[in-house]
This record gives C-alpha cells, structure tokens and sequence, in this order.
C-alpha cells in the first residue's frame, strides 16, 4: 500500500475538504509540515503572513466573508501563544476554523524542552475541540474530525502535531468524511408559535423589527415583513449589509455606534420583532415592557437578552415567511412614521457634509471621504474594516448594497482585524476589489501586513484614517466617565512612508479631491496601495448624549438642522412618555417646553454594539 508521510496526510485531508489554502508562519518545529505545503505546492498555497496573530485572524474572517472554514497554523511555543487573539476572535463571532499547532518532538516533550509547554490547557477554553496526536497514524483521524467539529460546533479547533509524526510515513488509505457534510438546514416554525405571533403584530401600536447575523440570508423576507406590517428595521451591527442601506425602513445599528434614529426609536416600541440577534448590549435597550417575538434556532439565545412573549425556534427565513403569509397586513403607526422621518432627516444632515469640509486644523471630515468610497467601490466590493471609530463611520456612513460584502471583530471587537481580514478577502476573492479600512491606533497594531499585500501583489486598497488620537477611547472617556484624556494620543506618523518601504503605492491625502484621485489610481493597478487620510480630530455625533436641548452640545456638533425626537413625535401623533429633548432651533421653540427624556428613555448610554449576531 502507498505510503505519505504525517504531515501531507493531514494537508491532504484539508485539501479533500475543498480548503485549498493556510495562512501562517514558519517555525522549526513545523519543518514536517512545512516540508508538506512544499511537496504539496500544486494543491495548496501557503500564505505567509508576517505574525501568527494575523494568521489567525485571516482564517476567522475567512468564514464571515465566505462560509468556508478557514485553516491557520503556528509553531510551538510563541507561534502557538500568538494564534490566541484570532482563535477567540473566532469563538466569540461563532467562526469555525481550524488551528495546526506545532509541539516538539514526543521524546523532547515533558522535559523542559526549547519552547516547550503543555499547549493542550492553553487552548481549552478557546477551542471547540482540542487534541494532540498521540500516534502518527492518528493525524488524518484527528484532521478530519477537527473540521467537522469546527463546522458543528461553530468555533475554532485545535490539532497539536508533534513534529516527529509529521516526518514519519503512514498508509495513505484514509477516506474524508468531506461528502457527509451538508448545509445547515434549520427547522421551520410550528403552526401554534406562528398563531401566537400574529395575534402579537395584529394587537401591536408601535412595533420594530430587530434583526442579527442570524437573519442573514433572509433579506428578502426582512423587507417584506417590514413593508406588510409597517415595521421599522433595527439591527446589531453585524446585521448590516443583510438588508441593502437604501432600504428606508432600515434605520441602522442600535448602540453607540450608530445613528441617531434606531437610538431613539428603539426606546419607544411597545413590540419587537427579534430575529436572529444576540448582542450583549441589547439588555440596555427597547422598554422592559415591550413584548417580544424571539426567532432563533439555539434554543439557548431565546429569553437571553429580554423577557419573550413568543419564542419561535426555527430558521429566520423560513419562519418570517410563514409570518407574511399568515397575519394581515397594518397600517403606518405613528412610530414607524416618526422613525422614516427621523432617519431622512439624518440622511439629508449627513449628506450636507459630502463637500463641505469644515477644516479642523487643515484636516478632512469624515463625511467627505466616505462619499467618495460610496461612489468608488464596486457593486461587489469587498470591505475589511478595523475596531475603532472605523466601525461607527462605517456603519453610518458606508451604503452597502447588498451584493457588497465585510467582516470585522464582533464580540472580541479586537484592534488590528483590519489587515488579516483584508489578506483573507483577497485571497478568498482574488477578482473583486478589498478595502482595508483603519484607524491609526488599529493599522499600527498589525501594519506589518502591508508586507503580506505586497508580496502577493493582492488587490488591496488601505486606507488609514489618522486623527492622531485612539478616538473611540477618547469619546469614552469624555461621554462615559467624564475624566482627563489619558494613554490615548498617537504620534503624527508619516504611514505613506511606512508603505512605501514595504513595497507599497503610497498617498497622503488631505482633503476629498486629493483622496478621490489616489482611489482613481489605485483603480488602474492590479496590486495593493495605500492612502494616509489626515483626518479631522472632531468626533463623530454622540448619539449616546444626543442632547439636542443643549446648545453647546449643537455647536459642537454643527446639528442646528437636527430636531430632536420629540419633534417626530408630535408631528405623527406618537404619545410617549418622555420626549428627547428640545430642539436647539429657534423657530422650535414650544419643542423647548416638552419633557425632556433622560438619556436612557431613548438613547441609553451602552458598549459598541460590535457584537456578533450569529445565533446559528
């Protein structure tokens, strides 16, 4: 019978299940398998990152952008250690992957040995599985078994391969158990849950659809749904992109990070429609005695966030299907009018930013470069987006059209993501565009992938918006705890020249016309660039303050066209307990005489909601 050795048996398995790829960084005690991805260079590539950290942060976003398990690998010892901040990435956003980590040689193991250490309890609370071979024969057992249960499990796993086994030769009669494994196929709704959740719609006066990554897949039914039973959208961060932003019922991300209509809104429904979603933060939002409809498929996510009238424990698609087609359509409440209002309002704010630069200290606002990347980005555009106040642009300024796709650190919410993710997007999808988009304080945690772009000549567009400050700290500390700024300053770098000296196109870009031409360069390249956007040191609209009975607070944030949502209110009949605030417009004077509402009646002040969805 044929022969292979230990480490192609494993790679080869990897290579049965479709995977065709592995990010990574060499290590003496992974020579076995790094002599494997040598011999098996015709099958499978291997990207060389510049840290493992990157490594397995790429094979995480791997499967957000793809639905494809990503595979990373790192040597024993430090290369092992430094996985662990894309393995929990992983965990904590639902992410299946696989993880090959190094060990000495076994007669080298429990002996004190050069970077020796008992790797198994360090990974156990990570990973959904975790083993050590413990034979060589073992190893394609164990490969094979590390896939599905990163696929059942949805999470990381662990395969610790002692670098002798690797060298040694095996039989090369194992069989994949690859063709067993299917799509997910979730259960519908039964008939009584469906009863009890159109008697809940049918008596609702205000209702609101909050939906997660779980809902993915279901953007049709979402926009039915809402438009049958006049609901406005909310979402959890990672929601976005599911339902195309042009959709007008969709207000946007609940949370710090988004925009000022879903913050209000939110606070005043009496029903919520709540499909898919588990972010944490939710606990702060919606009234407490609203009631609610939960859809999910893990029977542990339902009543975790809120007390629930109906659970539904089914598949989101399928079960808002069956809604549509049994309850009866509504008229426009009050509150789904006053939430239309809101946002159109928001949206004609923002844009009167798009070429009016209000120069802080020779410095570009957001809203100016963000229309730029609107127009710029193709209909398929792939988006790698960093952890910082990147995640608040992007969420509100970003128009994503539903064949777009991105990824970014949900629940871990972890700096440096940006640049892996925007590895992984190339790889996965050579023939679209990638935009890796950071902030300064994230792109100089895990820069040195710029060299990883280079080298593979990878389509990628990074930009880098430097305010010179760790700005999503900062608002912190000025909005939440109200202390002296502290540790969040960031020297004025110069990161053209950093990309220049890996190889890189380079801009420095400080207003919209100068960033507008590096994009239209990069356009015309078939490799990566890299664009330095100095910008503007002025936070971004607070909606967690979202005081607009303060003057100083519209100054500040130039919203003398805002109206608070007590304006909304009373325009489309909507009685609330307490408004959000007076106007700071001086024709809207009797707004000024309305009860103020406290920030937690509408806009509570919560974490980033930068939270994984997925409950599937």
């Amino acid at each position: 019978m044929a022969k292979i050795k230990g480490a192609n048996a494993v790679l080869d398995v990897m290579y049965k299940w479709g995977i065709d790829h592995l990010y990574g960084f060499p290590g003496g005690s992974f020579d076995s398998t790094m002599n494997a991805i040598y011999e098996m260079q015709d099958k499978v590539k291997f990207i060389e990152v510049r840290h493992e950290e990157a490594a397995s942060l790429a094979a995480s976003a791997e499967y957000k952008l793809t639905g494809k398990l990503g595979v990373c690998m790192g040597s024993a010892g430090p290369g092992a250690i430094h996985l662990m901040n894309g393995l929990y990435d992983a965990k904590y956003d639902k992410t299946p992957m696989v993880a090959l980590v190094a060990n000495v040689p076994t007669p080298r193991q429990d002996i004190n040995f050069f970077q020796a250490f008992d790797e198994m309890p360090w990974f156990r609370d990570v990973a959904v599985w975790v083993h050590q071979a413990k034979t060589k024969e073992a190893l394609p057992v164990l490969m094979d078994t590390a896939i599905r249960q990163a696929y059942a499990k949805k999470g990381p796993a662990v395969l610790v391969i002692p670098k002798d086994f690797g060298w040694q030769e095996i039989e090369d009669n194992y069989r994949v158990s690859a063709s067993n494994h299917v799509a997910d196929n979730y259960a519908a709704p039964t008939a009584e849950s469906i009863e009890a959740a159109t008697k809940l719609i049918k008596e609702a006066k205000n209702p609101v659809v909050y939906f997660g990554l779980g809902a993915s897949g279901a953007a049709d039914e979402l926009k039915e749904f809402s438009d049958k039973f006049k609901m406005p959208m909310m979402s959890s961060y990672l929601g976005k992109g599911i339902v195309e932003d042009s959709f007008k019922p969709y207000l946007g991300t609940i949370g710090r990070i988004g925009a000022k209509a879903p913050n209000e809104v939110q606070g005043h429904t009496d029903l919520v429609v709540w499909v898919g979603n588990n972010s944490p933060f939710s606990v702060l939002w919606f009234p407490k005695n609203a009631k609610v409809i939960q859809i999910d498929v893990d029977p542990e996510k339902q009543g975790k966030r809120h007390s629930v009238d109906v659970s539904i424990l089914a598949d989101a698609k399928k079960s808002l299907r069956a809604l549509i087609d049994a309850g009866e359509a509504r008229e426009e409440s009050p509150l789904y009018k006053a939430a239309l209002a809101d946002r159109e309002e928001w949206d004609a704010w923002t844009a009167s930013f798009a070429d009016d630069h209000l120069k802080d200290e020779g410095r570009v606002r957001q809203e100016p470069i963000w229309d730029v990347i609107n127009k710029e980005a193709a209909d398929n555009a792939v988006f790698a987006i960093d952890v910082g106040n990147v995640n608040m642009d992007h969420v509100r300024l970003l128009n994503m059209n539903g064949k777009q796709r991105w990824t970014t650190s949900g629940l871990h919410a972890t700096m440096g993501y940006g640049a892996p993710a925007a590895v992984a997007a190339a790889t996965a999808y050579p023939d679209r565009e990638v935009w890796h988009l950071a902030g300064d304080g994230g792109f100089a945690m895990m820069g040195q992938e710029l060299l990883t772009l280079a080298r593979y000549n990878m389509h990628v567009l990074t930009v880098v918006f430097t305010n010179e400050t760790l700005g999503y700290i900062e608002a912190e500390q000025r909005d939440e705890s109200n202390q002296p700024l502290s540790g969040v300053i960031i020297p004025d770098n110069d990161w053209a020249k950093v990309a220049e000296g890996m190889n890189m196109k380079a801009f420095t870009v400080h207003d919209k016309a100068e960033f507008e031409a590096a994009v239209e360069e990069w356009k015309k390249m078939d490799g990566p660039a890299f664009i330095d956007v100095k910008y503007t040191k002025h936070m971004a609209y607070s909606t967690e303050l979202n005081t607009l009975d303060d003057p100083e607070f519209v100054k500040y944030y130039h919203a003398e066209a805002l109206h608070p949502f007590s304006y909304f209110a009373e325009k489309f009949g909507l009685e609330i307990d307490a408004a959000s605030g007076a106007s700071g417009h001086s024709e809207d004077k009797a707004d000024a005489l309305q009860v103020q509402a406290t920030t937690s009646a509408s806009t509570p002040e919560t974490a980033p909601d930068t939270t994984s969805g997925a409950s599937h």
